[in-house]
């Protein structure tokens, strides 16, 4: 099937050209009849010769109905523009011109319609000369009248070269269907209507509200009053929902493939003469109105802070109009989704610098882009630009992608980090992992510990440390000399709490007296010289074995306060086992091997 809008300021007229091409009424309120005039979307459809399926979009012409004609044509990738032989070409026919300019659909017909009620000749000599200006270029035209037929079949002829001449939809891709109509059918609950540009969907699909994250179950499908079990784009679609009350959607919504959309609140665009454009406009994308604040970024970009959020991808086509003028604005191409903000002097400036050589490009784009947003963020997950319609690039770290001159400077910079750290911190035993990836401002623990495996650091019980010697304040080294000589004399005599407080050896200092290897921690607050393991395995080497806690604690010159955990830490390094009646004997080891340490 393909899609086709018919725009133009004639309204009568155009509803009239659909209903002889298609059979169809495309005026569906009493109100358009009376008046004259197309108020709502209205749609019919059409097989040509070739057997070629047409859909149309009728959409309304009078300036008061704009966001309405817009909503009609955000989808379509071709147009019939419908001028009246009797009326010429009309300030409201700019618009609509504009618009298709600005959404960049390049394909269309010029239709010179009501032939039967005036010359043609004037209206399509003008009516060429203004459309060659746009990007639709040198089109096609055709005369006719709906009344007596004439140029009819010419007409069908025409639109079988014109859509042959439409590329071809990726069918592949990502559903989002942008919601032009809503109701509540009894007995079939929630339907919502669209043009489907890209993407199939099928019976049983779960689709998500992208404005809320409301998931709906496809009950039904329904394209050119046919129930489908799978619509292909191009497409007219009408779904059933299940799972979604009426209230819950909205015309201007969007049904998307579920995690495979990213809604963003600000863009960055290419737009032309950026500097120029108002602070205020609103957004057409799709069947979206969105309100916006424009901020010029250089002369040919800006960026948008959007009012709600929408799904947008990087090459998205969207048209901006300044309702205060009553005007289309610019058309405008998706750079950026959801940039980072502007928190350093200058970074505003570096920016419209990027976006304008980015803007500027002619081929290649889509690389650089993903590769600026990386050199602006830093580290994005793969599936996030994947989300943005962006190619990967960077290095690639687990899940994430990494701009790698980032990843260089902070693998240069993390050492620093941490010596810094220890300078301010002495007595701790390093920096924390988390606190650690916060200063370096990396977002997730794996790019972490790889920026730490390259910059050969060690994590070792949740902290960071340099392996450089550890250098303990003087205070700490003094009270730490304390103890050391007294234990140097009396190998067991460990200092009790009291005296550990008076030298001041806390918890901390201890810990670093210990990381430093001055000392040796055991539980109990048993504080030891290091070498003790080697002299006990010796001591006890000379008791008949196997021996009991009270000979041991006999033969070390000691306390069972400094004993017993002693014991358990020379069980634990197998230097000696503990038997079933709780008495131990020594292992045979090496007790000159110097690996035998806390």
């Amino acid at each position: 099937m393909h899609v086709i809008a018919t725009a133009g300021h004639v309204d009568h007229g155009k509803s009239t050209l659909v209903r002889a091409l298609t059979g169809m009424e495309p005026d569906r309120w009493e109100e358009e009849h009376r008046r004259g005039l197309t108020i709502g979307l209205g749609f019919g459809w059409t097989t040509l010769a070739n057997g070629e399926q047409v859909a149309f979009v009728d959409v309304p012409g009078h300036e008061k109905f704009v966001p309405t004609m817009l909503a009609g044509v955000g989808s379509v990738p071709a147009a019939l523009l419908v001028v009246a032989a009797d009326a010429g070409w009309m300030p409201q026919s700019s618009e609509h011109l504009s618009a298709l300019d600005a959404l960049g659909v390049r394909h269309g017909l010029l239709v010179i319609s009501r032939a039967d009620l005036a010359d043609p000749e004037p209206a399509r000599r003008q009516s060429l000369d203004i459309v060659a200006r746009s990007g639709l270029g040198a089109l096609s035209t055709v005369v006719v009248s709906a009344v007596t037929g004439q140029g009819l079949d010419q007409l069908r002829a025409e639109i079988s070269q014109l859509v042959k001449a439409l590329p071809a939809p990726d069918r592949q891709a990502d559903v989002r269907l942008w919601v032009d109509r809503r109701f509540t059918l009894r007995g079939t609950g929630t339907v919502v209507t669209g043009t489907l540009a890209a993407g199939t969907v099928r019976v049983g699909d779960t689709l998500s509200i992208a404005a809320t994250g409301q998931v709906g179950k496809v009950r039904g499908l329904h394209a050119l009053g046919e129930p489908r079990d799978e619509v292909t784009a191009t497409a007219r679609v009408a779904v059933n929902l299940r799972g979604v009350d009426r209230a819950d959607v909205r015309t201007g919504d969007a049904l998307v493939a579920p995690d495979r959309w990213l809604t963003a609140t600000s863009l960055d665009v290419a737009v032309p003469e950026a500097d120029r454009l108002p602070g205020r406009l609103v957004l057409h994308l799709g069947s979206a109105a969105v309100p916006v604040q424009l901020r010029p970024l250089g002369k040919l970009a800006a960026r948008l802070t959007l009012e709600r959020p929408l799904p947008v991808r990087y090459g998205d086509r969207v048209l901006l109009r300044d309702p205060g003028r009553h005007q289309i604005a610019a058309g405008a191409t998706v750079l950026a989704v959801d940039p980072a903000q502007f928190r350093r002097r200058g970074a505003a400036a570096s920016r419209a610098a990027d976006l304008t050589v980015l803007a500027a490009m002619s081929s290649g784009r889509p690389a650089a882009a993903s590769e600026l947003t990386l050199r602006q963020h830093g580290f994005r997950l793969a599936a996030e630009l994947t989300r943005a319609g962006l190619p990967l690039a960077g290095e690639p770290i687990s899940h994430w992608r990494a701009d790698p001159a980032r990843l260089a400077e902070l693998v240069r910079r993390a050492p620093t980090e941490v010596s810094a750290w220890q300078a301010e911190n002495p007595l701790s035993a390093g920096i924390a992992v988390d606190t650690l990836r916060q200063r370096l401002d990396v977002p997730d623990r794996e790019i972490l510990t790889e920026l730490l495996r390259r910059a050969g650091l060690r994590v070792a019980e949740g902290v960071v440390r340099q392996e450089a010697e550890t250098t303990l304040p003087p205070r700490v080294a003094e009270a730490v000399r304390a103890v050391r000589d007294a234990l140097a004399a009396s190998p067991f005599s460990a200092p009790d709490a009291p005296r550990l407080a008076e030298l001041g050896l806390g918890n901390a200092e201890l810990a670093a007296a210990s990381r430093a290897g001055y000392l040796l921690r055991l539980p109990a607050g048993v504080v030891l010289l290091p070498d003790a393991p080697h002299i006990a395995a010796r001591v006890l080497g000379g008791l008949p074995q196997p021996f009991g806690l009270s000979e041991a604690r006999q033969a070390l010159g000691t306390t069972r306060r400094v004993a017993l955990p002693l014991l358990e830490f020379l069980d634990r390094l197998r230097i000696t086992e503990r038997l079933p009646d709780d008495r131990r004997r020594l292992r045979e080891v090496d007790l000159d091997d110097s690996t035998i340490h806390a």
